[in-house]
């Protein structure tokens, strides 16, 4: 068993492999995994400001910048989820997150006043986003946020790269987004731990095993502040332009591409525990949802979830 890791995306990445004969030695292993992570932070960290994302955020309202073809992707699914969320998903929430205290400009946790919250939505919004050949284009001043699909995009990309060198048995992790394939050197499965939703201690809630899926959690555990007893989390629903206030802690998504797990986990945790488990039965999607309730949590799995990771169903 082979295993790398260093920093990335302001967190960490990890990569455990079985290497066989004729395959790369893993200082090249290194190299590749991390050119793949140096150009997604080129192309899409917002906490640059030479990146092509933040450039063209920088951008006035009615201007066109040219995109490398991964953003061009990346905004195409984020326009997706969107419709399919009826806009309760959105890339462009970057200036809310800013105004609530969770972005990378924001300066103070804090509700904000009515005034400045109306003045920052007229400038979110997926529909002020259009894709003109290899061009980008805004028509009002919206800034794009890929930190709710870059990682699982960086975990695909990574993992297409070690079946394209010919391994495939494989764990590739970035910032907590996952991909698993194949097996481990005694011919185990690998195993996912799911943590319960706790700030206080790490408590896993449940171990699958997963193969030729990726794996996302999101969850409003981490990053929340409180006022006048109320909970505000860095999750929030582009409709209402507010944080999220429902009883769903966390979901994890289970799905063949890990770019769709990582969106479709925020997308799920935006809905909350109704709407997000009627969205994830209709399509079919693998949820694991975690709900808070008085006596604790209680948890669900959706019907695909239990087919792809071998669980029995409620």
């Amino acid at each position: 068993m082979e295993s790398i890791s260093g920093p990335t995306m302001g967190s960490t990445y990890s990569i455990k492999y079985v290497r066989h004969a004729g395959l790369p030695a893993p200082e090249n292993v290194r190299a590749e995994v991390e050119k793949i992570l140096s150009e997604v932070d080129r192309q899409m960290s917002t906490y640059r400001s030479d990146s092509d994302i933040e450039r063209f955020n920088a951008l006035p309202a009615n201007h066109c910048r040219a995109m490398p073809a991964p953003i061009l992707e990346l905004v195409r699914v984020g326009e997706q989820l969107s419709r399919q969320s009826e806009g309760s998903f959105d890339l462009t929430v970057e200036p809310l997150l800013n105004l609530w205290g969770f972005g990378p400009q924001a300066r103070e946790e804090k509700v904000p006043g009515a005034q400045a919250l109306a003045e920052v939505r007229q400038r979110v919004g997926h529909a002020h986003l259009r894709i003109e050949g290899d061009q980008l284009c805004k028509d009002a001043a919206v800034e794009v946020d890929f930190n709710s699909v870059a990682a699982g995009y960086a975990v695909d990309t990574i993992a297409a790269k070690l079946d394209q060198s010919g391994i495939h048995d494989y764990l590739v992790e970035v910032t907590g987004e996952l991909k698993a394939s194949g097996r481990k050197p005694d011919g185990a499965p690998w195993r996912i731990a799911l943590e319960e939703p706790r700030d206080d201690r790490q408590v896993v809630e449940r171990i699958i095993a997963v193969d030729g899926f990726g794996l996302s959690t999101s969850g409003d555990y981490r990053n929340y502040f409180e006022q006048d007893g109320r909970r505000f989390s860095h999750t929030f629903d582009a409709r209402t332009g507010a944080p999220v206030s429902h009883t769903l802690a966390s979901v994890t998504v289970i799905h063949p591409s890990a770019l769709m797990a990582d969106g479709l986990s925020t997308l799920l945790l935006i809905l909350g525990p109704e709407r997000g488990w009627d969205y994830a039965e209709k399509h079919d999607i693998g949820a694991f949802f975690v709900i808070r309730a008085d006596t604790g949590f209680v948890t669900r799995s959706s019907h695909a979830f239990a087919r792809m990771s071998g669980e029995k169903t409620e």
